[in-house]
């Protein structure tokens, strides 16, 4: 069976329920704040996280939750990061305990999350005694612990595919959420992923790791990497495949489905960006190695003054070019083209390191769309990488400038 794109997200795979509820911790009544994902067993379990020096509490306590490798529950509240709190680690411990008593489980096999303000105090009432009715409300939609997760996002966002593993049915679903302070690097994101393929817990690692590389890794919206950046995925082997235990074909095939899902997930995350307007998505081919082909996609992506331009829908390739050359990677400038794209169309801008004249008005058609493909050919190599962006607009100033208010 091919792959599919399937209505669904994490309960998507056979055994996993999900539930969000409003508990109090944001003041704003309809917006939930507290999301919980449930597996029916015990599930292998894998994470990244932020590259921040400062990480939050629950990041802490999550990284030795899974030193066995194993969980069956994730917790996540928004609103708040428990993040630089003295009792951060404590608060997060306790969340665990209140989800694993109410599930039957241990509190070691609860991953926990948090996203929001950090250095104010979470109050752990409010949660506590919310988990009652959040265990209850389990179920098979997922959406509404999608909405549970977000903060600045203005949209949930949530995707699943289906294949084949060992001639057995499998899925793969995911939510993340992610608006702004995002430029990560493990990995504001967080993904949460389930699948009931059957993959053992160093396998999953090795997966995770490779799929983030090149989706959530490939993504800025402003630069900010978060203290609270996670990937966690579980794969609880409900589909009754052979356990992935080796590198091989049934596993290039589970990476592919993580890989669909992920890189679905991180174009919606750069798209939904604070007051972003335009998806931009940079391809660079013909590199002389992957890392140059990243770390030429990615500068693009971060420029300010790209992002601005792309918001004014100015074909200002000199930014472009700008960008690829403080880029801290060895090739020749001089080889370098730019071609600018969209549904409207697409317009050559640079050859060879220089600029070639162009129609601005065509340009401008060419830049109005939604989604902006910048494509870079370095013509000095076979390697290729694709990162993605968005642009910079007045609003995402406004939205940060009073975030706690």
């Amino acid at each position: 069976m091919p792959y599919q794109w399937m209505e669904g997200d994490v309960c998507a795979p056979k055994g996993f329920q999900a539930a969000g509820v409003h508990c109090g911790i944001r003041k704003n009544r309809s917006k939930k704040d507290l999301a919980l994902i449930f597996s029916s067993t015990m599930c292998t379990a894998a994470s990244v996280y932020t590259a921040n020096k400062v990480k939050g509490a629950p990041i802490l306590v999550t990284q030795q939750h899974l030193k066995d490798g194993k969980a069956q529950a994730i917790l996540c509240n928004s609103g708040n990061a428990n993040t630089c709190n003295a009792d951060g680690i404590d608060i997060a411990n306790a969340m665990c305990k209140s989800a694993a008593q109410a599930l039957g489980i241990r509190e070691e096999d609860v991953v926990i999350a948090s996203t929001g303000v950090i250095g104010q105090p979470l109050p752990l009432d409010p949660i506590t005694a919310a988990m009652p009715a959040l265990v209850s409300s389990l179920g098979s939609d997922g959406s509404p612990a999608a909405e549970a997760i977000m903060t600045t996002d203005t949209c949930p966002k949530q995707v699943a595919v289906q294949f084949s593993l060992g001639g057995k049915p499998c899925a793969i679903g995911g939510i993340s959420k992610g608006s702004g302070m995002i430029h990560p690097n493990m990995a504001t994101m967080l993904c949460f992923v389930t699948t009931d393929a059957a993959i053992s817990s160093e396998m999953l690692q090795k997966a995770v790791k490779q799929v983030a590389d090149e989706t959530f890794n490939m993504i800025s919206v402003d630069g900010d990497t978060s203290t609270n950046d996670m990937l966690t995925v579980l794969a609880n082997g409900v589909a009754d495949n052979p356990v992935i235990t080796q590198p091989g074909h049934e596993y290039d095939t589970f990476v592919e489905g993580l890989m669909m899902v992920c890189r679905q997930l991180a174009k919606r995350m750069a798209a939904d960006g604070e007051g972003a307007t335009k998806l931009l998505e940079c391809t660079v081919t013909g590199a002389p190695c992957k890392e140059t082909a990243r770390k030429v996609a990615k500068s693009v992506v971060c420029s300010t003054l790209f992002k601005a331009a792309m918001f004014g829908e100015d074909a200002n390739w000199g930014r472009i070019l700008c960008a690829i050359g403080y880029t801290d990677a060895p090739f020749d400038i001089d080889k370098v083209g730019v071609t600018l794209a969209s549904e409207a169309g697409q317009i050559e801008v640079c050859r060879d390191g220089a600029g070639v004249p162009f129609s601005e008005e065509i340009a401008k058609t060419v830049l109005s769309e939604k989604e902006i493909q910048i494509l870079i050919s370095m013509d000095q190599g076979d390697e290729k990488a694709t990162a993605w962006g968005c642009d910079l607009s007045y609003d995402y100033v406004k939205i940060n400038g009073d975030y706690r208010t």
